[in-house]
């Protein structure tokens, strides 16, 4: 997560974004769309269950309550070892965790009340960290001008540098490339700020 410091920074980078324009500017920083317990668990009940095909191949002095309890054992040790968050991370895949990073996202432009903003000029950034899921949620009024192209590039752009560790850069830099935008789009016509310009953190 961001250090106190970018913090401050994605905040005076929000301030200036919008003195530029009418549209509202929100960014929420998110640790993880999931905690994927319950996959983690079903990768452990199935691998214990395979044991049981291969029970057949267990010295002859195992009887049956014993190899049931030792897949009692196996399942409990996986379905602790799997709750291990690089491990539980790597289990889950790629689409499952797009998917519950994007349900958040929309979930989250509900809750910043980006949808109700004057005019339809509503804008989020949002980031899942563990996830490593970057994503860009404009409103009606922004949708119309801007293109899914042009969000998309400053996506890209994002991604590249916090695959080179500078994820407090990228805040900065994704904020100042939407402010850009948002002067062409909807330029400043009134002054105004109906939502709060610093990074909102979901822990």
């Amino acid at each position: 997560m961001l250090t106190s410091e970018y913090r401050r920074k994605v905040a005076e980078a929000i301030k200036q974004a919008e003195s530029g324009t009418d549209a509202e500017v929100v960014t929420v920083l998110a640790r993880e769309a999931d905690n994927y317990l319950y996959i983690s668990t079903l990768w452990a009940a199935f691998l214990a269950l395979l044991l049981a095909p291969l029970i057949q191949f267990l010295p002859w002095w195992i009887d049956y309550k014993q190899a049931f309890t030792l897949q009692w054992i196996l399942f409990i040790a996986l379905a602790l070892l799997f709750r291990w968050r690089p491990l539980t991370m790597r289990l889950v895949p790629k689409k499952v965790k797009y998917w519950r990073a994007a349900n958040l996202a929309r979930r989250e432009f509900l809750e910043q009340e980006l949808h109700s903003t004057r005019h339809r000029l509503g804008l989020l950034i949002f980031v899942s960290q563990a996830e490593h899921y970057v994503e860009i949620l404009a409103d009606r009024g922004l949708a119309e001008q801007i293109t899914d192209e042009s969000w998309r590039e400053i996506v890209e752009n994002f991604v590249r540098e916090v695959k080179r560790g500078k994820t407090g850069e990228a805040f900065v830099h994704c904020v100042e490339k939407c402010g850009e935008l948002l002067r062409e789009a909807a330029p400043a016509t009134e002054i105004k700020n109906e939502l709060p310009n610093h990074l909102v953190i979901l822990n």
